[in-house]
C-alpha cells in the first residue's frame, strides 16, 4: 500500500476523495484519457483549487493544459483510499438492512468482503442463502480463528449497538463501522465511523419542512 496513505487527511478532503474518483471511473469506462481539474469541478460543484489541493496529497500532478491522465489518477485514488485492497468484515445483526448488506456485490469493488454474518434469532441464524455464514453472535469468537475480519458493520437495533460493538472487539475486531443511531463507544487503537441513516434522513424531512 502507498505510504502516503499514513498521512492524516482533513476530512472534509477524505470526504471528497471517493467523490472523485466515482467521477474519473465514469471517465474511464468512457475510455477518456486525461482530465483536468476544471472538468471535475464542473462535473462536482468543488472548486477547482480545492481539487488540486486534495490531490496533492496523493503526489499526483497534472500536465499544463492536458490535466491528470485518468487511468494514473483512478489507481492513485483507489490505493490512497484503501479500496485496491480487500478488507474482511463480519455483518453484525442481519435484519434488512444487514441482509442489504451481505447481498451488496458492489461494495466488494471498494474493499470490502462481507465473510460472516451474526444475529441472536435463531429464525435468522444457520441461513445458508446469502453466500456467507450466518451465525449466533456468540460464535464470533469462534469465527475470528479460522474465518477472520477486521472491520465489523453493526446493523443492530439502537439498545444492543453498545453490547454488540464490546463484543466484536473483544472478538478482535479493529473496526467497527455503526449503522445504528445509537453512538457506541470503543476503546482506543479501535477505528470507528458511523454512518447514521437517520440523522441525514430528519435532515431532509426538516428541510422539506422549511420549504413549505
Amino acid at each position: 500500500m502507498n505510504s502516503l496513505t499514513n498521512i492524516l487527511l482533513p476530512e472534509p478532503t477524505l470526504r471528497r476523495l471517493p467523490w472523485y474518483l466515482a467521477y474519473v471511473d465514469i471517465l474511464r469506462h468512457k475510455g477518456v484519457k486525461h482530465v483536468s481539474s476544471t472538468r471535475i469541478s464542473k462535473a462536482l460543484s468543488v472548486d477547482a483549487s480545492q481539487i488540486a489541493k486534495d490531490l496533492s496529497f496523493l503526489g499526483v500532478k497534472g500536465r499544463t493544459r492536458i490535466g491528470y491522465e485518468v487511468n494514473d489518477l483512478s489507481r492513485a485514488l483507489g490505493d490512497f483510499l484503501g479500496f485496491s485492497h480487500q478488507h474482511r468484515a463480519y455483518v453484525i445483526g442481519c435484519g434488512s438492512l444487514g441482509n442489504a448488506l451481505i447481498r451488496d456485490s458492489g461494495l466488494s469493488n471498494y474493499g470490502l468482503q462481507i465473510v460472516a454474518g451474526f444475529d441472536i434469532s435463531p429464525n435468522v441464524t444457520g441461513r445458508d442463502d446469502l453466500g456467507v455464514p450466518i451465525r449466533d453472535i456468540n460464535a464470533i469468537y469462534e469465527e475470528m480463528k479460522h474465518n477472520p475480519a477486521e472491520i465489523a458493520i453493526l446493523t443492530v437495533p439502537p439498545e444492543v449497538a453498545q453490547e454488540s460493538a464490546d463484543i466484536a472487539v473483544g472478538a478482535g475486531i479493529k473496526a467497527i463501522w455503526n449503522f445504528t443511531p445509537y453512538r457506541v463507544k470503543v476503546a482506543e487503537g479501535v477505528v470507528m465511523a458511523n454512518t447514521s441513516i437517520y440523522s441525514h434522513l430528519a435532515l431532509i424531512f426538516t428541510r422539506l419542512n422549511s420549504l413549505q
